[in-house]
C-alpha cells in the first residue's frame, strides 16, 4: 500500500530574480513499512523533498499524495489538521518545548488532537518506556543528553499514530553510541509495528540501516536502489548487517 506518492514535483525559489531549482520533476512512491534514506550533497534537494512530502512547503508544480489524499493545494488550516493526524516529524535540532517535561512534549500533539487525558498520559508513558526513558519522563530537555532528547522527539512523532515519519538528519548531532541506539529503536519500531520511516541524511550510519537508498543530485533522482537490512534477534538486539554493493559512499559529500 502506498503511503506517499509524488508526481512531477518541482520547486523553484526566486523565480522572478535568480531562479534556484531545488527539485526537478521528482516522481517517487513510498510503500507502507519502508525504512528509506534520501541522500545527496548539500543543495541536492533532500530537505526540500522532505518538506514537500510533509506539507511544510508547497511545490511550484506537481502534486503530493499522502495515504490517498492529494495535499497539494490544500488550504492552510485543513493542511495543518491533516499533518496533525497523518504525518510525524523528527528534526535535526529536536524542536522540543524547553519548559515541558519529556512526557509533556510527547503528550502535546495528542492534546492538539483532542484525545482524552487518561489516554494521552498512558500512551506518552508507554512510548517513553519503550525507548528506555521511563525514568526520565519528568526531565526537561536541558536536563537530558542529545540522544535522550532525540528519543523524546521520536516518541512525540509516534504519539499521534501517523501514517509515516519523516526524519531530517536525526543523527547529525549525536555521538556514535547515541546514534546507533536511536537507529536501533527506530528500526525495531519499523520491524515490529510497521512504522514507515523516510530519512534525509548525510550519515553513513543511517544509510547502512536503510533498505532503500534514494540519491538526489541537483534536485533530481540520480539513483533509487534497494539493499538488505539489518537483522534482529527476537529481543530486538542488533546482530548483523548485510548491505549490498549499492550503498553510496557519503564520505566525500558536503556536510
Amino acid at each position: 500500500m502506498s503511503v506517499i506518492k509524488t508526481k512531477d514535483i518541482s520547486k523553484v525559489y526566486n523565480p522572478d530574480t535568480v531562479p534556484i531549482h531545488a527539485l526537478r520533476n521528482v516522481n517517487i512512491t513510498f510503500e507502507e513499512g519502508e525504512f528509506s534514506s534520501i541522500v545527496g550533497p548539500s543543495g541536492s534537494g533532500k530537505t526540500t523533498l522532505l518538506n514537500m512530502i510533509g506539507g511544510l512547503d508547497k511545490p511550484t508544480s506537481g502534486t503530493v499524495e499522502v495515504n490517498g489524499t492529494i495535499i497539494t493545494g490544500m488550504k492552510d488550516r485543513k493542511l495543518i489538521d491533516f499533518r496533525l493526524h497523518n504525518i510525524g516529524f523528527v528534526f535535526q535540532h529536536y524542536n522540543l518545548i524547553p519548559v515541558f517535561t519529556a512526557r509533556e512534549n510527547v503528550s502535546f500533539i495528542m492534546l492538539l488532537q483532542g484525545r482524552e487525558k487518561k489516554v494521552i498520559r498512558q500512551r506518552a508513558e508507554e512510548l517513553l518506556d519503550e525507548v528506555g526513558l521511563g525514568d526520565r519522563k519528568n526531565a526537561r530537555p536541558a536536563q537530558m543528553s542529545g540522544g535522550q532528547r532525540q528519543r523524546v522527539a521520536v516518541c512525540r512523532a509516534l504519539a499521534s499514530e501517523p501514517k509515516f515519519i519523516l526524519a531530517d538528519e536525526p543523527t547529525a548531532n549525536l555521538d556514535s553510541t547515541a546514534a546507533m541506539n536511536l537507529l536501533d529503536i527506530m528500526q525495531k519500531m519499523n520491524e515490529e509495528q510497521k512504522v514507515t520511516f523516510v530519512f534525509s541524511t548525510h550519515d553513513q550510519r543511517v544509510v547502512e540501516r536503510a533498505r532503500r537508498v534514494i540519491s538526489l543530485v541537483d534536485g533530481a533522482i540520480e539513483s533509487d536502489k534497494y539493499q538488505k537490512a539489518y537483522e534482529y534477534d527476537k529481543a530486538g538486539a542488533h546482530i548483523s548487517t548485510k548491505t549490498s554493493c549499492c550503498t553510496p559512499d557519503l564520505h566525500n559529500m558536503d556536510s
